[in-house]
């Protein structure tokens, strides 16, 4: 060990228990704050979000996966031997399941009857802050500790994190009942316990950790089938960890990252058997009237990477990443940064390569537009990995470029807020919808834009609004008045910010 790692080891070991409450505190502040701004938005109803939440209720009210029963609000959905399902994989409204049982109850005890419109609606914002948001923020605490792992203070760690969570199009996927939030946050728990199998621990501690990189990546892959390939590389990336470590230690890992991945995997070849009597991918089933794409071009869709289309998904104004978070610029130097430790090689590499996989992905795509989205959709669930690299960016930048990564960092979150604060589903017509159609209606006050809503078409003409909102409207508060109770909950989380900043600081001092 150099004389360096012996002083930071040190350093570390005199500071220890203050720091690990001072960081646990930050890490607490910044998951109910980012938990908070999640839930403050409720998107509505889309396609994708009802083909989900058809299959939830058809498991929880009729004991099916058949959705024939809520069907007609959608088109993503197929239909086999005479019964509509759900198209998409079954991992986000599987784990929603325990969430809407728990809800059912309690929407009760509270006076709605659960099986109303009104109370439906209330279930399907309560399934997606519990199964989408929760684990988001998890993700985003983990995103800031790893932060802290990789060399950064606590300010460094906290950018990153509330970058990730606020600043790009992860806030939009969260507040929706889609899966691409979901998918990110397993590859950060699989990232956080293949890194925890550097740690020299026990055999035990080898299995476990190994068991839930296996879980964690392999539910990726249930709730989104093309999360395979990088579910792959986070396996790899945990067997790497141990690889010097000898025989014994990779056999643990193998068996480790089998047994989870061989759970999920049953998991979903279950699913499949039970609804169409095979192990095909249910995007397999399409009638040929619905998304003839996927049976003409190439395999469901997918052909080859177009680069003028990798170009749109990175600069372009309609879906372009770094023009609807400029800050993630400086995502990529921090990853190169990162790989030229070596101890943090295999971090960087594993994330930098699901990074590229899902653009280069995306840009093989026919409908590489993803419908109506704010940002590139189809490569939304490689977005926390790509922030990994700005805690890094910000603590080898310099006072100048901190400066510029917090205006960078300050634009993002604005271009967020004012999508979700109208609507996270941008049209896919408009060669640059946040400039046309978002910032004139936020700026005007026309908020919560979206009218669809999540129940059945013939429950949504029962009467009463069921789209889009925010918590201020229910507040009675309206335009952009409507976001004073989150500007609020911020501008209370920035003063106990720097209290907590302040009470660190001093001790440090008296200890030097």
């Amino acid at each position: 060990m150099d004389r360096g790692r012996i002083a930071r080891t040190q350093n570390m070991m005199t500071l220890l228990p203050e720091q690990s409450t001072s960081r646990w505190k930050a890490a607490s502040l910044l998951g109910v704050v980012v938990f908070l701004s999640f839930i403050y938005f409720y998107e509505g109803g889309g396609w994708n979000q009802n083909s989900r939440f058809d299959l939830l209720r058809a498991i929880i009210e009729r004991h099916t996966l058949q959705i024939d029963a809520y069907h007609d609000n959608t088109r993503d959905k197929v239909h086999f031997q005479g019964h509509y399902y759900s198209d998409k994989a079954p991992g986000l409204v599987f784990l929603a399941v325990p969430f809407a049982l728990a809800a059912r109850p309690a929407l009760r005890i509270a006076g709605w009857d659960p099986d109303s419109p009104r109370g439906l609606v209330a279930l399907s914002y309560a399934v997606s802050a519990w199964a989408v948001a929760l684990p988001t923020v998890v993700a985003g605490v983990c995103v800031f500790f790893l932060g802290l792992r990789f060399g950064g203070n606590v300010t460094a760690a906290a950018f990153g994190a509330i970058v990730m969570c606020l600043g790009t199009p992860v806030w939009a996927y969260a507040s929706l009942f889609w899966a691409h939030a979901l998918v990110g946050s397993c590859f950060v728990f699989a990232l956080v316990s293949s890194l925890k199998l550097r740690d020299k621990g026990s055999a035990r501690g080898d299995f476990l950790w190994a068991l839930a990189v296996g879980l964690a990546a392999g539910w990726a892959t249930v709730t989104e089938y093309p999360a395979a390939p990088a579910s792959a590389m986070l396996a790899f990336m945990a067997l790497a960890q141990v690889w010097p470590r000898g025989a014994a230690a990779r056999w643990r890992v193998i068996v480790g990252v089998s047994v989870g991945a061989g759970i999920c995997l049953l998991v979903l070849l279950g699913y499949l058997h039970a609804a169409f009597g095979s192990f095909r991918p249910s995007y397999t089933y399409y009638a040929p009237e619905s998304f003839s794409f996927m049976q003409q071009q190439g395999y469901m869709g997918l052909t080859y990477p177009h680069p003028d289309r990798l170009l749109k998904l990175l600069f372009g104004c309609s879906r372009g990443i770094f023009f609807a978070s400029p800050v993630l610029l400086a995502g990529p130097f921090g990853l190169w940064w990162l790989w030229k430790e070596r101890a943090r090689r295999a971090a960087a590499l594993a994330a930098a390569g699901i990074v590229a996989y899902y653009f280069l992905f995306n840009s093989s795509f026919y409908w590489w537009k993803s419908g109506l989205s704010f940002g590139p959709r189809y490569a939304g669930a490689s977005l926390p990995l790509l922030s990994l690299g700005l805690a890094a960016a910000w603590s080898r930048a310099t006072p100048g470029w901190r400066r510029v990564l917090v205006g960078l960092g300050v634009c993002s979150i604005l271009l967020a807020l004012t999508a979700v604060s109208t609507t996270s589903q941008l049209s896919m017509q408009d060669n640059c919808p946040l400039v046309h159609s978002t910032w004139p209606a936020f700026w005007s006050g026309e908020l919560a834009l979206n009218r669809e809503s999540m129940l059945t078409v013939a429950e949504a003409r029962s009467g009463g609004r069921y789209g889009a909102f925010n918590l201020g409207q229910l507040m009675g508060l309206s335009g952009l008045w409507s976001l004073i109770p989150l500007l609020v909950i911020w501008g209370i989380a920035a003063w106990l910010w720097t209290r907590m900043h302040r009470e660190t600081v001093q001790p440090s001092r008296v200890a030097d």
